[in-house]
């Protein structure tokens, strides 16, 4: 065994024996082009009431690990070597009905999708009662009672009346809650939360999370904490283990790690977490130190002056409203109108980011779209250069759209997956008659090149490409009309943190280079800070703050905005810069 191995596995004098020891952990996949090693000798310990994370990419093999633990890896996975224990007992070799008996009980799974980890047909209580019986805790009335419990538990109000809801009826937080309370309904002794909150709005994941925290501490459940965010991890566990291409790499106490990182791959997630990039700034703004983190995490020209000029703005949103009619209730009339957008107005200079952030259902996206001409506003308007642009005229909107282009969130749904990366960029350019076909062809491989991709990747499908690659390519096609305005509405909320990054540092790039000029909408205040000149905070369909982003991040005014600058995870850590 490595020093590293060392330094995870033996634990202190003042540390209770380990629940958990897994040892030189191998799993092999079998596939058709023979067999893959997807981890290999990974050791650590989780002991009883504390939290570990395991950090990594995408195919670092942090979720294998979980999965082995757990039994619960595909019929082509395996362990091929190493062992692991809980409580004394080897977990490996055991039949599926004994393994059935531990989960809940013993082993605890918080997943992270709660949209395809429940069940659309059965009610929340349902599935909570079948958990409970299934286990063993309760039964009948009983299990309903408890049921409840868990739901009030998990911070979910009303609960007696929401045990009857299905999942579609809840938020995106209040399902992670409910997951949480099936993970915990049996009070496991280990409980496995994989990405429990890489869907979430800020202020819902830190509600979430403290939730989590608060139910497993109360029972003395040790955590394993899967995620990609190196800064949500050393925030939320107390030691972090560092995954990198299906070994671990990395190890020890979360603040030791952050400030005295060894290998390189932990220095590279550790400049890639937008919320410690985030927490950097703003100690050195604190400290006088801007040098210090020039380039890898300033990506914005924010000096805390408005970043325009006297010219007037390339785009201006003028008193944006939007009101959705209320659904049919059959016979007896309507639901209220939904008012998603409410009096919004902004200026987007020539060349700059303006960033639009708030909570889901804020109405950001719904400004996205209207600003595309995606949707049309009840009332008010989008102004291109002092014009408003009429979209009955068939010839203002091909204009408009050839200056105006978007870049969604998720670059799985946004690719069509019959045409190659050619196609998919060459698609714009045939639709508004750009060229010929080697005029088109010149310039399909020129886009290539500005988002830095290969030029043998334009014969690929999107299947064989990575998040990574694929919203490379929705920004080549974005970029492929030479447009004056790139609209990203979440385009790197599904990815990384270090593909992240690279897309963040891309789309800067194209910026200095093509003058382009950016709406970038999101959740994620973190990931704003460091690429925004501008940020509008929106609250209900209403912005509620806008200013300079150092401004609004420095001195926020509203409290609505100061709770989310304060869910930003590793907020408060101590960083050296």
């Amino acid at each position: 065994m490595s020093a590293q191995d060392d330094a995870v596995t033996t634990p202190r004098d003042d540390e209770a024996p380990a629940l958990l020891q897994v040892r030189d952990l191998e799993v092999t996949f079998t596939t058709d082009a023979g067999p893959v090693v997807a981890v290999s000798g990974v050791s650590f310990d989780v002991r009883a009431g504390q939290t570990v994370a395991i950090v990594g990419e995408s195919g670092s093999g942090k979720s294998t690990v979980a999965a082995a633990v757990l039994g619960l890896l595909p019929r082509n996975g395996r362990v091929t070597a190493g062992s692991v224990t809980l409580d004394g007992q080897s977990l490996l070799g055991l039949s599926q009905r004994r393994l059935q008996r531990l989960r809940g009980r013993v082993l605890g799974l918080v997943p992270q999708d709660p949209m395809t980890n429940l069940n659309p047909t059965a009610t929340i209580g349902r599935q909570l009662v079948e958990t409970l019986e299934d286990t063993g805790t309760a039964s009948g009335k009983e299990a309903r009672d408890r049921a409840v419990e868990l739901l009030t538990e998990a911070g979910i109000g009303q609960a007696e009346e929401r045990i009857a809801a299905y999942p579609h009826q809840f938020s995106g937080g209040m399902r992670q809650r409910a997951l949480i309370a099936i993970g915990l309904s049996a009070s496991p002794e280990l409980l496995v939360a994989d990405e429990p909150t890489s869907a979430l709005d800020v202020t819902v994941q830190q509600v979430v999370l403290d939730r989590m925290e608060q139910l497993t501490a109360a029972r003395g459940t040790a955590v394993m904490l899967i995620t990609h965010d190196l800064g949500l991890a050393a925030d939320r566990a107390s030691d972090v283990l560092v995954m990198y291409r299906g070994e671990l790499v990395e190890s020890g106490p979360a603040l030791t790690l952050l400030r005295e990182p060894t290998h390189e791959y932990t220095k590279r997630l550790l400049a890639a977490a937008p919320s410690l990039a985030s927490r950097r700034i703003e100690i050195a703004k604190q400290t006088g130190a801007e040098d210090a983190v020039e380039g890898d995490d300033l990506l914005a020209r924010t000096d805390g002056h408005e970043t325009g000029t006297d010219e007037p703005p390339l785009i201006r949103v003028e008193n944006l409203r939007k009101v959705f009619p209320g659904a049919r209730r059959g016979l007896f009339g309507r639901e209220p109108d939904v008012v998603a957008v409410d009096d919004v107005s902004f200026d987007m200079p020539r060349g700059r980011t303006v960033a639009i952030v708030g909570e889901s259902g804020s109405g950001k996206s719904t400004v996205a779209r209207m600003l595309l001409h995606l949707l049309e506003p009840t009332s008010g308007r989008v102004l291109l250069e002092g014009q408003e642009v009429d979209a009955r005229r068939q010839a203002d909107e091909i204009a408009f759209r050839r200056r105006v282009q978007p870049v969604f969130q998720d670059p799985y749904s946004s690719l069509d997956p019959l045409f190659t990366v050619f196609r998919t960029i060459e698609e714009p350019l045939r639709a508004h008659g750009y060229g010929d076909a080697r005029t088109r062809s010149q310039r399909v491989y020129e886009l290539l090149d500005q988002v830095a991709l290969p030029a043998a990747m334009a014969r690929r499908y999107p299947a064989e490409l990575s998040g990574g690659q694929r919203q490379r390519v929705a920004i080549a096609r974005a970029l492929a009309l030479q447009p004056d305005v790139v609209v990203c509405d979440e385009a790197v909320s599904a990815l990384d943190v270090i593909v992240q990054s690279q897309i963040l540092h891309l789309l800067a790039d194209l910026q200095e280079r093509l003058g382009l000029t950016y709406l970038f909408i999101s959740h994620d205040l973190a990931v704003v800070r460091q690429i925004a000149d501008h940020t509008c905070v929106m609250e209900k369909g209403r912005i509620v703050e806008q200013g300079p982003t150092d401004v609004v991040f420095d001195s926020p005014e509203e409290p609505y905005t100061q709770r989310l600058l304060a869910a930003i995870p590793g907020r408060s850590l101590e960083l050296s810069l």
